[in-house]
Parts: structure tokens; sequence; C-alpha cells
């Protein structure tokens, strides 16, 4: 049940102090005190990363968890890594936000109209969150749907990411499969009346980018699709 107190600060101050993974926060900690060499005179965030965006969104952009040296080095969703790179170029490139790179909190960028969060709020090792630690995590989520009244279309950034928002719907009982909504790159499903129309996208994570998987033309399509959804220059 919504809490009619509940805010996205809050959500997010909670999110920042969460201790419910052990390992992923011995994990994060770790990372933080050893570093990176190309970024060892830094301060490292090392804690679990908030959602970042306009709170009055009509885009949601659900990813998987924060980079090690990105996200969990900057403290901002998408900011400091490769991944990053490519997000948000691709959302500068259809309006939604104010400039094509993200290097660091302060360096100027905001969202328009668009909400970036994740399934999972620490940075996991090899990338890999177990179940558990989805588990634990994805209440943070749930909150922020209530939250973001507005969203009107939601792009999910790899096949975990979709899963985590699909389970939300199917525990609610907005929808009664997963299995109805299969992922891939470019699928769009309209889930019901009164839901956001679901975006699919490849996650644009190095392995993805460098391998040719997800190109910058494809990540921004799927972001000029979102654009065209909100501005009903297309149908659903």
């Amino acid at each position: 049940m919504k809490n009619s107190r509940d805010t996205l600060k809050i959500v997010a101050e909670e999110i920042v102090s969460c201790q419910r993974c052990p390992r992923l926060r011995l994990h994060c900690e770790e990372v933080a005190r050893v570093k990176r060499r190309a970024y060892r005179e830094q301060d490292y965030w090392g804690k679990p990363v908030p959602a970042v965006g306009d709170p009055r969104a009509r885009l949601l952009i659900i990813g998987l968890a924060p980079g090690a040296h990105g996200a969990n080095r900057t403290g901002r969703m998408f900011t400091g890594d490769r991944s990053g790179d490519f997000l948000y170029r691709a959302l500068f490139e259809n309006g939604f936000a104010s400039q094509p790179e993200s290097r660091a909190i302060g360096d100027g960028l905001t969202l328009r109209d668009a909400y970036i969060t994740a399934a999972v709020r620490c940075a996991p090792p090899d990338n890999k969150p177990a179940p558990d630690e989805f588990a634990r995590c994805v209440p943070y989520l749930e909150r922020e749907l209530d939250l973001l009244t507005r969203v009107r279309v939601v792009v999910v950034l790899g096949k975990l990411a979709a899963g985590a928002y699909l389970g939300i719907l199917k525990k609610r009982g907005v929808i009664s499969s997963r299995a109805a909504f299969p992922f891939g790159h470019g699928r769009e499903h309209a889930i019901g009346e009164n839901h956001p129309i679901l975006v699919c996208s490849y996650h644009p994570s190095q392995q993805n980018t460098s391998t040719g998987k997800l190109t910058e033309a494809m990540l921004r399509d799927v972001f000029a699709r979102a654009s065209a959804i909100l501005s009903n220059a297309l149908a659903p």
C-alpha cells in the first residue's frame, strides 16, 4: 500500500543509508578503498546510489545497477563511465538531457522529463546481483513507481531490468505473466489502460557497445520512439 507521506527524497535518503545486502556493501566499500589507478586521487562515493532526474517525468529509465567505477565512484546514476557516455548522448539527442555527457555531480547535467533509476542500487561483483539482492532492493523501485505519477513510458535497459519491472507488475496483479512480455531490443509492449508503455533496450554496457550489439543509433532510436509516444506523434 502506498504511504501518503512517502516522497522521492525520503526514498533517496533511505537508499543511501541502506545496509540490506552485506555482500554488495562490502564489495562497494572495497572498490572505493582500492580504487582504479585512473581515479586514485578521487574520493569514491562507495554507497548505494539514489535515482536522479525530474520528479514530474513522463519517461522512466530503469537500469540494472551502478557501475563499480562509474556511479559507485561519482554517486550519480550512469555518471563517469562508458555506459553513461552512451546513455546521456542518446538522451541529449532526443531532448531529455541538457548535455551529452555526465562526468561528475555538479557538472551541470539536468534531465528533462526523464528519471533514471535501477533495479539494484549497489555495484555488484561481476555486474551480477544475486536473486536475494534483487528481492531486497526492488521495494525501492516499487515506491518510486508509486511516486512518479506522470510516467507514460518506461524504458528498461537490459533483460534483468525488464524482469524486475515486470515482476512488480505481476506482484500487483497488473499482468498475469511476465512471459507475455518478451524482452528484445526495440520491443514495445502496451501493458494496459492507465499503465505506461514499456520499451525494451539492450543495456549500454561496455560489453554490448564494444561488440556492436548495441550501437549509438540503436539506443538513440529507442529514445526517439519514447519521445514520439510522449508527443503522440505515433500511436502506442
